[in-house]
């Protein structure tokens, strides 16, 4: 299988999207997926708990220097940047805000665009800023797949836009088509 790992970045409006997402994607695939939203810095992270409701896989939040599993979906803690490093195990930062933001798209997107060196499967959904654009951008220029939610059905456009206006070719679907669209790219059939 050409992708090893999917990673999935949103802001306003994301929780429903993902939700869908999760909906409609097989439990038959096994690839890690990591899911970060802009989370505000007095929230709990309460996703893992929520998202379990909607798909069978383990989903837990990631830990500083937990090595990534198949079969498992992160999420990201509030309040720390999550990185992925060369060996594959996660890191938490805690440093300034990246477009306003931390936990940073970008920065997820962009050290796993460097870990999976182009086996990489990067998803962007609605959001109210940029974060994201030049994260999905390094994973499309490392031979990456990127899919863009279409601005037409996000929440909030700013976030899809932006990454279309700097990306060569990335695929921009509805939302309601993603998770068939990622079903498809992992092989799996209905």
């Amino acid at each position: 299988m050409k992708y090893k790992a999917v990673v999935i970045g949103g802001s306003a409006g994301s929780l429903k999207a993902i939700i869908k997402i999760l909906k409609e994607i097989n439990n038959e695939i096994v690839i890690p997926i990591v899911i970060l939203f802009h989370l505000s810095e007095d929230n709990e992270n309460e996703l893992p708990l929520l998202l379990s409701k909607y798909i069978n896989n383990i989903i837990k939040e990631a830990e500083d220097k937990e090595q990534i599993q198949e079969n498992v979906i992160y999420t990201a803690p509030a309040m720390y940047h999550l990185q992925i490093e060369d060996n594959l195990k996660f890191s938490l930062l805690y440093s300034e805000k990246v477009n306003y933001s931390r936990p940073s798209i970008d920065i997820l997107f962009e050290t796993a665009a460097e870990a999976f060196n182009g086996n990489l499967l990067g998803i962007l959904l609605t959001g109210a800023n940029t974060d994201g654009a030049k994260g999905l951008k390094r994973i499309e220029d490392l031979g990456g797949h990127v899919i863009v939610q279409e601005p037409s059905t996000a929440y909030s456009a700013i976030m899809p836009e932006g990454a279309i206006k700097i990306l060569k070719n990335p695929e921009v679907i509805s939302l309601e088509e993603i998770g068939k669209n990622l079903n498809e790219l992992m092989g799996i059939r209905e």
